[in-house]
Formats: C-alpha cells, sequence, structure tokens
C-alpha cells in the first residue's frame, strides 16, 4: 500500500472516530466540534484517497497522457511553451467531483451515475464542509448529517473501486465503525 493510501484510510478512520465521540458525549460545545471534526476529516479522506488513485492512473496512462489530461490528475498547471504544451510546477485545483468524474470516465469508460441517492448526499457533504472551511452563516451540523455526507463519500469511493478495481471499497462494510479507540 501507497503511503497515500494509508493517510487516506487514517484519515477516514479518524472521521469516523469523532463521529462516534460526537455520539458519546452529552455537552454541546464537544458534540459540535467532533461533528465539524468529522465532517472535515471525512471530505480530507475523499480528496486523500482521489489523489492516490489519480496518483495510481498517472502510472497506468503514462505517456498516452496528454497535458490536460496529467493536469486534471496532477493538479498543476499547464502552459503552451515552444510550440506545445506542458505542465508546469504550479498548483492548479479542479473540481473534486469533475476530478472523480474524469478518472472514472477516462480510465473505465463509465459515466458516475449521479441518479444514485449517495451523489446527493456526496453533494450536501463537500457543501457543508465548504460552509465550515468558507464560512458566511451558521452551519448546524448534526450527527444524521455527518453521516450523510460519510455515505456519499463511501458510495463514490465503491463506485469508482468498482469501475477501476472491479472490487467494492474496502472499508465499505464497516460502515461508520472506526477501528480508532481515542
Amino acid at each position: 500500500m501507497l503511503e497515500i493510501d494509508t493517510v487516506a484510510f487514517e484519515l477516514f478512520e479518524e472521521a469516523k472516530r469523532f463521529l462516534e465521540k460526537a455520539e458519546e458525549t452529552s455537552d454541546t460545545e464537544g458534540r459540535k466540534a467532533f461533528l465539524h471534526a468529522a465532517l472535515l476529516l471525512g471530505i480530507s479522506a475523499l480528496e486523500a484517497h482521489v489523489n492516490a488513485i489519480a496518483d495510481e492512473m498517472l502510472e497506468r496512462g503514462g505517456s498516452n497522457l496528454n497535458p490536460l489530461e496529467r493536469s486534471i490528475l496532477l493538479e498543476k498547471e499547464y502552459a503552451f511553451e515552444k510550440g506545445e504544451f506542458k505542465l508546469t510546477k504550479k498548483l492548479k485545483m479542479y473540481n473534486l467531483l469533475e476530478r472523480i468524474e474524469f478518472i472514472l470516465f477516462k480510465f473505465s469508460g463509465r459515466y458516475i451515475n449521479t441518479d444514485v441517492g449517495w451523489w446527493g448526499k456526496l453533494h450536501q457533504g463537500i457543501d457543508m464542509r465548504n460552509s465550515l472551511v468558507h464560512p458566511k452563516d451558521r452551519q448546524d451540523l448534526t450527527s444524521k448529517k455527518v453521516e450523510s455526507a460519510f455515505e456519499g463519500i463511501i458510495g463514490v469511493l465503491d463506485a469508482i473501486y468498482m469501475a477501476l478495481y472491479k472490487q467494492h471499497f474496502p472499508a465499505l462494510g464497516r460502515k461508520f465503525d472506526s477501528k480508532m479507540h481515542f
């Protein structure tokens, strides 16, 4: 397992543990903090998984990938230099969901099924995370909302794993039960 894979799985385990801690506490402030941590780490875990998969797909695609495709996988700018497009060292952020759609289609030929329930839950989870990271108003999280976001995360990761690796996402069966005990 690559280091980024380990980080991705650890982040999701931490996120699930913070969700458990939110359920275990009766302290309102503590519950709120645990839910914030769970959601932020959960989306971070998704991004880490996507980065790990992108790295692997970059290796698979090798020289067959054009500069734009490499730019999406590496999240690097590309520029026109001396008659051709080349990657630069500058960071170029792509929308997470668009990056997922690109990876699925490019490497499996499949479109993401946006009609499944977890797709909407994933969108809502990302929106909740964005409202915490870029606050404009108060975001009241509940365990149910965070669980719903986790369902979206697990759903999209399972869809990616099934399309690219022909197996289920390894953490699918455990749902929200963390292996951590802090």
